[in-house]
This record gives structure tokens, sequence and C-alpha cells, in this order.
């Protein structure tokens, strides 16, 4: 661990100290875990505290970890929805990650970091359209990437991989109409073709 990494951990757990669940090293960068209760205690502290100041939200999006772990044979989450954010120090040089579990699987909600970033909104309203993940205090929450009338969210694990409706033109209305998804779920086996004899001049 190189000492730029030691000292931004020490700092980290003297300012935050029980307020984390959790700190550890990924690729060479720290990542925390807060509760949902504690989140926007946390990201203030680190923003406003002089020996941290990371005074940049470069990314946050929504995580689902319904299915995770069941291959590599890892523990899945007690929790379903996650959000995960990455700030950077640029008086320090140095970049945290902090991941923060919704209490509601049903209905995943967090406070709203707009009013501690201001650059968090859109990637709020992302994780909203994606996930359902809602953002109390949110000043526009609303979909961003999908459209209106949109049904779903399609980042979740449990959304059909074709979605549930199609959207054509209707040449006798004069509009665009939404109806029911009119293909029918298929499994694509790729075909491979080789030569007859592919392989045998190695043998």
């Amino acid at each position: 661990m190189s000492a730029r990494l030691e000292t931004l951990k020490t700092t980290l757990q003297a300012r935050l100290g029980s307020r984390l669940i959790g700190m550890d090293e990924i690729l060479r960068e720290v990542r925390l875990e807060v509760s949902a209760a504690n989140y926007l205690e946390v990201m203030q502290a680190l923003r406003d505290t002089p020996e941290l100041a990371f005074a940049g939200l470069m990314d946050l999006c929504g995580v689902d970890y319904a299915t995770y772990g069941g291959e590599k044979g890892e523990n899945r989450p007690a929790r379903r929805f996650a959000v995960v954010t990455h700030l950077l120090s640029i008086q320090h040089n140095w970049r945290v990650r902090v991941r923060v579990f919704a209490e509601d699987d049903g209905a995943p909600r967090l406070p709203s970091l707009f009013h501690i970033w201001n650059s968090a909104n859109w990637y709020e309203r992302e994780a909203f359209d994606m996930f359902g993940i809602f953002f109390d205090g949110h000043p526009d929450l609303r979909r961003i990437l999908t459209d209106y009338g949109f049904v779903g969210h399609p980042f979740r694990k449990d959304f059909p991989v074709c979605g549930h409706l199609e959207m054509r033109y209707d040449p006798e209305q004069k509009r665009v109409v939404y109806q029911p998804v009119s293909i029918e779920p298929r499994e694509i086996t790729p075909r491979i073709r080789r030569e007859a004899n592919w392989g045998r001049e190695h043998a």
C-alpha cells in the first residue's frame, strides 16, 4: 500500500470513525461503505473537512445486486439496491469510492446529494430512470434517458431483455402508438463454421 493511501485511510478513520460500516482498498482506490442513515452526514464531511476536501463528485451510479455472486460463489449482499459515488479531491490529489445500500428493496430511496454537489443532478436522475432508486430532496427527479411513458427500469436484473412495450408509427391514426412487445423471446446460439481439416495441420 502506498504512503498516500495509508494517509488517506488514517484521515478517513479519524474524521468519520463509527459512521463508517467498512473501509478497504480496491484497485489502488479507497472504498467506503456507509449506512443510509449516515449517508448525508458522511458525504458532507468528505467535502467540508479540510484534511479531506473532496470537492468534486465525478460519478454516481446505481447497482442491482439481485443475482450477484451466484457463479463465483460470493455472498450476495443483504440489500439489493446500492448507489456508488466517486469523489475527487483536487487539493490533495486523491480519490474515494462510497457505497450505500437503500433500506427497502421494494421502493429503494436515499437522500439526494444535489445540495452538496450539484453535479449529482443528472447522475441521480439516471439512477432513478434505470434502477428506480428515488432520491429524497432532488429538485427535479424525472426520467432522463427513457421516454416519459416508459414502464419499468431497464437496468434492473428482473427487467425483460426485450422490454414490455414497443413503439411504432400508425399511419391510420397518424401518430406514434405504444403496444405490447410482439417479438417472441428466443435464444440465439451462434454457429461456428470451420473447414474440414481445421486444426489437423498442427496435429
